[in-house]
């Protein structure tokens, strides 16, 4: 049950990273066309966050459905 806990918890911080980093892409899209340079860094940014949060939910999932 520590696992799923401490998943929970990283679940949690990585969706407040992903949360920042849409943002960070909101942001750049309302400030064209200054600093159009960053697009793809921060797209890709954003997209490793949301990436890294799927994969976490999933196994959480996995988890949940093994303990029970």
């Amino acid at each position: 049950m520590a696992d799923i806990e401490t998943l929970k918890a990283e679940i949690k911080k990585l969706s407040a990273r992903a949360t920042t980093m849409k943002m960070n892409l909101h942001d750049l899209s309302e400030e064209l066309p200054i600093n159009w340079q960053n697009i793809m860094t921060i797209a890709q940014q954003t997209q490793d966050a949301y990436a890294a949060l799927e994969a976490a939910r999933k196994t959480l999932k996995e988890l949940e459905a093994k303990a029970a």
